[in-house]
């Protein structure tokens, strides 16, 4: 089943003299089951294709199909809010959803990722690979179909980057989602299955494996 499509999506920022083209027109696919490793340089517009294939950007030409609701999101850098405790940044999806249980199931998805006893905690209070394993709690929370992850691992040392790994694949697998990480690290590039590359904004779906 196809969760996500790219037909010629592209994305410019700006116009004119001063246009940067982030990502050439491009042809995609995001199916359930997958495991992709998006991989390239900082710049080559992993995180453009990344932020079209989640919705939170529409492209310049060119469309984006999803048929996957609901849809979660890892970023690279904090994103956590720091005026809300670790909990209510967890269950903060689910009341925006209107979604019943919040709290019970903001609790039961630190629980998973041993992290309930920073429920209460505020992000100021935790460690930089605490809150990023806390945004992956809240990420899933909702029991996505497709987990898209933006350099997630990026500032993280290997133990903390490991664990996040690992929890995004058991999460995946258990909630028989898609799961696709943009990275520049072939450590982490080799923990998923499919490999697509991003050069200068063009993307390659047949590229060399990384060595397991």
């Amino acid at each position: 089943m196809i969760l996500a499509r790219c037909e010629g999506a592209a994305r410019t920022f700006g116009s004119g003299a001063a246009a940067t083209v982030a990502l050439q027109p491009t042809d995609c696919e995001v199916r359930a089951g997958d495991r992709i490793a998006l991989v390239g340089p900082s710049g080559s517009g992993k995180s453009t294709l990344v932020h079209l294939l989640a919705g939170l950007d529409a492209p310049t030409v060119g469309t984006v199909h999803r048929d996957a609701d609901p849809i979660g999101v890892v970023f690279q850098g904090p994103s956590l809010l720091d005026p809300l405790t670790v909990v209510e940044n967890v269950e903060l999806p689910l009341l925006l959803a209107g979604e019943d249980d919040a709290r019970a199931r903001a609790l039961a998805a630190l629980e998973r990722l041993q992290l309930r006893d920073l429920a209460e905690k505020l992000p100021e209070e935790i460690s930089g690979g605490q809150a990023q394993r806390v945004a992956v709690a809240r990420a899933l929370v909702r029991g996505p179909r497709m987990i898209l992850a933006d350099e997630p691992t990026g500032q993280l040392d290997h133990v903390s980057a490991e664990r996040v790994i690992d929890v995004l694949l058991a999460a995946a697998d258990h909630a028989g989602a898609a799961l696709v990480v943009s990275t520049h690290d072939p450590v982490v590039a080799a923990r998923l299955d499919t490999r697509w590359k991003m050069a200068s904004g063009r993307l390659s779906l047949e590229v060399p494996t990384w060595p397991r």
